[in-house]
């Protein structure tokens, strides 16, 4: 299945009607840190977007760029084992988000997510940036907008140090 493109996620952003605008680097933002240093931003400001698969439904969990997420935190919200967490693999995420991991969106997915969670963490931060559908596509915003536009709920699921 061929990926979507940042065309795609325009165009969603765009149907929110808030001037959110791609922007498109000559070098990747595939990974937090190389996002960070191209916007020129903290690394807790970058939303990077991990894609479970958790009882065969694709979960969004958007994280700040300088935190992990606790598989065993996310598994709780579902009473459910820490085995029955699974990341997805770069094919479902292509297959059911539509992009491919270092590229994943907080909106715009092939198949809308079961659930999108928002880790806590980046309530440090007024604006993210979260990818824009390419490994070097990205676009900022207010973090309520990122509440607003996506539907996330807030919740702890950083991993402990």
């Amino acid at each position: 299945m061929e990926p979507l493109t940042p065309d795609h996620v325009q165009s969603t952003l765009d149907h929110f009607n808030l001037g959110l605008r791609i922007r498109f680097f000559e070098n990747s933002t595939a990974t937090s840190q190389l996002a960070a240093d191209n916007i020129g931003c903290e690394l807790g400001q970058i939303a990077k977007s991990i894609c479970f698969i958790i009882q065969e439904q694709p979960v969004l969990v958007i994280a700040s760029g300088d935190q992990r997420v606790d598989d065993r935190k996310l598994a709780a919200l579902y009473n459910l084992s820490r085995k029955q967490i699974k990341l997805a693999t770069a094919e479902q995420c292509i297959d059911l988000f539509g992009y491919a991991p270092g590229g994943v969106p907080p909106i715009g997915h092939r198949q809308p997510p079961s659930a999108i969670y928002l880790d806590d963490m980046l309530k440090r931060y007024d604006t993210v940036y979260p990818a824009g559908g390419s490994s070097n596509a990205i676009f900022g915003l207010p973090l309520a907008q990122l509440e607003q536009i996506t539907g996330g709920r807030f919740a702890d699921l950083r991993k402990e140090s």
